[in-house]
């Protein structure tokens, strides 16, 4: 019952309003989120760099209202993807197209992305598009499939709790393209997505062997230790080498878990977010892990 409600406070104005009024909120955000600014990331950045791990940054935001909001998001990527290549720190970027416009057409969030990776090009630099709720699945693949046309710098995140992840894997494998699989952070209905534990956890390992198989430099984005052991269970089997595949954890969660795969060699890589818009993603990850909320409201009651 407690994860449907957060996930709908995760859309309530009301309650973003609140808690965004509420500063002990903001102070207990930051365990999840960088900060508000390029530069609370870019300080994040470097410390996780200066322990071995790797970094994606995301400018969180979503669903641009009006096409000047998407174009707006895109020179913000512009800007941020400019000042990271200037700073020589070894980060990719994240991104959602419902930031670039993908509620007023593909084309519109195609267009801006174009922009983004081009920029990341001439920089060396790589893009990661993020998987938002169910509706937008098809699109998103969509825009990744054309993109890729293009650019060898774009990945996309594939979530393995949706039941069609298995096939839109296949089809990025044959692309060359490159996924990071998650569980999935979203609220789905059973017709789309698998609801017990048991079934998200066989269909993310299950995932992980097909990309292990056949996939380009897959990412395997899991807090879960039963994921991550049977991942290294099966790289150690097929004689996988640490280059060809990556962990993935998110910002402030597992953090000594994080350090101990990078010292036994295998690469790890820490999703960032930072943005003022960090409400609904602060509250997806309460709605992820009881613990996370314990911790929430325990600093609440604290003060």
């Amino acid at each position: 019952m407690i994860r449907p409600l957060l996930h709908f406070l995760s859309g309530s104005s009301l309650a973003k309003k609140f808690v965004l009024n509420f500063p002990l909120a903001r102070r207990v955000a930051r365990r999840y989120v960088a900060g508000e600014r390029l530069e609370d990331a870019l300080a994040v950045t470097r410390k996780l760099s200066e322990q071995g791990l790797l970094v994606a940054l995301d400018l969180l935001g979503e669903n641009a209202v009006h096409k000047s909001d998407a174009d707006k998001a895109t020179e913000d990527y512009l800007g941020m993807i400019g000042q990271v290549g200037d700073s020589g720190l070894d980060c990719y970027f994240s991104l959602k197209l419902t930031q670039l416009g993908l509620d007023q057409g593909v084309d519109v969030a195609l267009a801006n992305l174009t922009r983004i990776l081009e920029k990341a090009r001439s920089l060396n630099l790589f893009v990661r598009i993020d998987m938002e709720a169910s509706k937008y699945t098809e699109q998103t693949v969509e825009v990744f499939r054309k993109a890729r046309e293009g650019f060898d710098n774009v990945g996309i995140v594939i979530q393995a709790y949706m039941r069609r992840s298995k096939s839109d894997i296949a089809l990025i494998n044959k692309l060359g393209g490159q996924v990071r699989l998650c569980k999935g952070a979203y609220a789905e209905p059973p017709s789309v997505a698998y609801q017990a534990r048991r079934e998200v956890s066989r269909s993310m390992k299950d995932l992980m062997y097909d990309l292990l198989r056949d996939g380009n430099h897959p990412a395997i984005a899991s807090h879960d230790e039963e994921v991550i052991q049977e991942t290294l269970r099966t790289v150690k089997e097929y004689g996988i080498s640490p280059d060809k595949f990556e962990f993935q954890m998110l910002y402030g969660i597992r953090t000594q878990r994080q350090l101990e795969l990078r010292k036994q060699g295998y690469n790890v890589r820490v999703y960032v977010p930072f943005g003022s818009d960090w409400y609904p993603y602060f509250m997806r990850r309460l709605a992820e892990r009881p613990a996370n909320l314990v911790f929430f409201l325990t600093a609440l009651f604290r003060g």
